[in-house]
């Protein structure tokens, strides 16, 4: 029997425009996420900021992209006259889709628990993908509650280990893997001599590590990423010293042209995470290149990298040059069938209609 098409909201952030010119992993998968709920025919209203590009119907509150660091002064300015009031652009933004709720089958929201808020208000179910890291969320007592209040709704995660960290009992339906278009993403079977390590600046994603690494073995060493306000300390005192453009090379933040060229031609992307990262889309959009991943295993890596297949999983510095000294092990046509058999946006699509699907038959 042929299932209907769905109206659909997909709720975004509003820091970000989808697709993000450079980084943004969560408003990239909710792009991928609605191009191709479009293309197969359901009627998808995308809420995100003014400035973005979809083939949805587009819906917003803000004209242009907030934008992190944007943000945070945002909230500092209006924190200074209203002890409350630093959630309110969030929630001036996350309100419209409910807003509207009738107008729909279904509402995603892919904005963290501001999302949450409203969902009780409206008979439409809201299926929750939280993107970040739920367990160091927990922490904060606030949050803490309202997962515990929210803990029924419906929930999708995005890795085994997000799911696994998390101690509130929340109402997981399925974990499903990020995809991205394949397409998008060309093959590259040789490589320059260089080593690369992409995506936001910040002291657990073990960028200090990868420098190391590239001066014990000798290997340039190219970083591209962006700095969020909060972490250009970090940048300024530890790793602007370090950059001499011989061996260390810094480029800022690059768009997708730039970010495959860099990943299709480098040696190993080198991914020494100190945190449970939920999931690491530059890992598989490394694979997707032919690029190998060099990873400490932590967070989603072991979902994402099959070790001495497409990659290395290792437990230190030590490690990860030793794997490096073995890099020419990995056979990187296998690293590119490994992502187009198990990250591409169809299969991600497919599991999250089947979620859809359970929950509107519930």
């Amino acid at each position: 029997m042929k299932k209907k098409k769905l109206k659909i909201a997909q709720l975004s952030t509003p820091f970000v425009n989808v697709p993000p010119e450079t980084y943004g992993g969560t408003e990239l998968v909710v792009h991928n996420l609605t191009e191709e709920l479009v293309r197969r025919g359901h009627k998808v209203t995308l809420f995100a900021t003014g400035n973005s590009k979809t083939s949805a119907k587009l819906e917003y509150v803000f004209k242009n992209a907030l934008g992190l660091g944007k943000m945070e002064n945002l909230l500092s300015e209006l924190a200074q006259k209203l002890s409350w009031a630093h959630a309110l652009p969030s929630l001036y933004h996350a309100i419209l889709p409910f807003e509207k709720a009738n107008q729909f089958d279904i509402i995603h929201n892919h904005f963290h628990y501001y999302g949450l808020f409203f969902s009780s208000l409206t008979k439409i179910p809201t299926l929750t993908t939280y993107h970040g890291d739920i367990s160091t969320a927990e922490r904060s007592l606030i949050e803490k509650l309202i997962f515990e209040k929210y803990k029924k709704n419906f929930w999708t995660a995005i890795s085994k280990n997000q799911k696994n960290q998390v101690k509130t009992k929340l109402n997981f339906l399925k974990v499903i893997h990020h995809g991205i278009p394949i397409e998008k993403f060309p093959f590259s079977e040789k490589h320059q001599n260089y080593l690369i390590w992409l995506g936001r600046i910040t002291k657990k994603k073990g960028i200090s590590e990868a420098i190391k690494v590239a001066k014990l073995t000798e290997n340039k060493l190219i970083i591209a990423g962006t700095i969020n306000s909060r972490d250009k300390e970090y940048f300024k005192k530890e790793i602007k010293p370090n950059i001499d453009n011989k061996l260390i090379f810094y480029l800022g933040p690059v768009n997708h042209q730039k970010k495959v060229e860099f990943l299709k031609n480098a040696k190993s992307l080198l991914y020494p995470i100190s945190w449970e990262e939920p999931f690491g889309l530059v890992m598989i959009e490394a694979q997707a290149c032919g690029c190998p991943v060099i990873a400490f295993n932590k967070g989603s890596v072991p979902e994402i990298i099959k070790h001495q297949k497409t990659g290395f999983i290792v437990k230190d510095i030590k490690e990860m040059v030793k794997s490096l000294n073995n890099i020419k092990e990995i056979n990187r046509k296998d690293c590119r069938e490994h992502i187009e058999k198990n990250f591409t946006v169809q299969k991600m699509v497919d599991e999250y209609e089947k979620v859809y699907y359970k929950i509107l038959k519930s």
